[in-house]
């Protein structure tokens, strides 16, 4: 497998990243503004991840989709521990993430590859997306945030 930004003039493989996130708007507005990275295998896509700057030092590693026929073989893992080695590299001192209450595997992956709960924004996912979304027979309420310090 290899993992590549996604060069400028590449379409975005946004199928992929609506398996992660279902608001099209939202996920093209954050993929404008970072860069937008393709786990391949034999000219195969087999999962993408965006990685956003949102302040000083800090980058947030947002929509880690893998395609439905290869998930659940740690391509995920692959893809945040990937991320984690180019924020480093990149410099930045601190990576964050975000993800639904409803989400708990990938809550789990998330504290297994070092990431810390840092917060929660109540209702984020009722304010900013029109249609209820549930996961695992949970309703996708509130962003949990987490943060890995890069030092």
């Amino acid at each position: 497998m290899n993992i590549r930004r996604l060069n400028r003039d590449e379409k975005v493989p946004l199928e992929l990243l609506l398996l992660a996130d279902p608001s099209k708007e939202i996920v093209e507005g954050y993929v404008q503004r970072g860069e937008c990275y393709v786990a391949e295998s034999e000219e195969q896509l087999l999962g993408v991840y965006v990685l956003l700057p949102t302040r000083p030092e800090t980058l947030e590693l947002i929509n880690v989709a893998i395609t439905e026929q290869q998930q659940g073989r740690g391509l995920g893992k692959q893809l945040v521990i990937h991320a984690i080695m180019t924020a480093k590299e990149k410099g930045y001192k601190t990576l964050e993430i975000g993800t639904g209450n409803s989400s708990i595997g990938q809550l789990a992956l998330y504290q297994k590859c070092g990431f810390r709960m840092v917060g929660v924004d109540r209702d984020f996912f009722v304010k900013h997306y029109p249609e209820e979304i549930f996961e695992n027979g949970i309703q996708c309420r509130d962003m949990i945030r987490l943060s890995q310090d890069l030092k």
